[in-house]
């Protein structure tokens, strides 16, 4: 059987109000990826949401982090908010040459993050999801398809074809449907779970062989901490995921999958930045998880 994981971490790591709660107060700027990477296991990049990176960037947070740490990468705001998934294709090469193979073995999953104003529409969503690599090989061949925006500063190889797997998160309350589960499953999409105080829908379905989740906020969108009670829910649920169950809950739309013995890896992440809740609440849910 192959071995699987429980990744918890942060949404991002740079946040000035994070020094002195979370942060050692004299750590210097710069070097707040070296030390998360040596009390958590995984972190999102979100600069990759913003703008295009380079390789130098993504090959530097490689090298601050420990071998086993792994990073979760967010895809382009520009194909998501901006294309809106449509005519994507030069948009994803664009993106994976940015330098994202650079992360080599560190390379997680990619997220997908959507706009509140976008509908599910099971065409454009198929569409996109046909575009999408599988493998960093696949990744590799698609950067090299890059446009002229990219010329001199692209990466277009990878050092070992390894599986890459997506994750999308939806904002439109058209999602909680039992379609959309169903079409994510046929593509082996994982269907993020959600939680963020109520303003998108939450939805607790497994669609594929891994589990992401993300935590805006228990309460109040990214200034709320998690309680205990709040962890402990949330621990047990990732313990069923990991070890192979589906368990229906209030927040699952469509029949679960057929029972399964495999193990699923784990992807958690916490978006409640606002005085250093998301790094306490990833440690305390890793406690608990381990």
């Amino acid at each position: 059987m192959r071995s699987t994981s429980i990744r918890i971490g942060t949404s991002g790591w740079v946040y000035g109000p994070w020094h002195g709660p979370f942060y050692p107060r004299d750590l210097r700027r710069g070097a707040e990826l070296e030390y998360l990477s040596r009390r958590l296991n995984s972190t999102e990049i979100n600069a990759s949401f913003y703008s295009l990176q380079r390789p130098e960037h993504y090959a530097r947070w490689a090298e601050q982090t420990p071998d086993d740490f792994l990073f979760a990468v967010k895809g382009s705001r520009y194909i998501t908010h901006m294309k809106k998934l449509r005519e994507a294709e030069t948009p994803l090469a664009n993106f994976f040459a940015s330098g994202v193979l650079a992360l080599g073995p560190k390379l997680g999953p990619l997220l997908w993050q959507l706009p509140p104003s976008l509908p599910f529409d099971a065409d454009r969503l198929a569409e996109f999801f046909s575009l999408l690599p599988r493998t960093t090989g696949a990744a590799a061949e698609l950067a090299a398809r890059h446009d002229e925006r990219l010329e001199g500063r692209a990466l277009t190889e990878t050092d070992a074809d390894r599986p890459l797997r997506h994750a999308l998160e939806v904002r439109h309350p058209s999602f909680a449907a039992r379609e959309p589960v169903e079409l994510l499953r046929a593509h082996g999409i994982a269907l993020v779970v959600a939680d963020a105080a109520g303003d998108w829908p939450h939805l607790e379905d497994v669609t594929t062989d891994f589990v992401y989740l993300r935590f805006h906020g228990a309460e109040e969108l990214y200034a709320s901490g998690y309680s205990s009670k709040d962890l402990d829910r949330w621990a047990e649920l990732i313990r069923a995921w990991h070890e192979g169950k589906a368990p229906r809950t209030p927040r699952t739309i469509a029949p679960p999958p057929r029972a399964s013995k495999r193990r699923r890896d784990i992807y958690a992440y916490f978006d409640n930045d606002v005085k250093a809740h998301a790094p306490e609440d990833a440690l305390s849910l890793a406690d608990r998880c381990t």
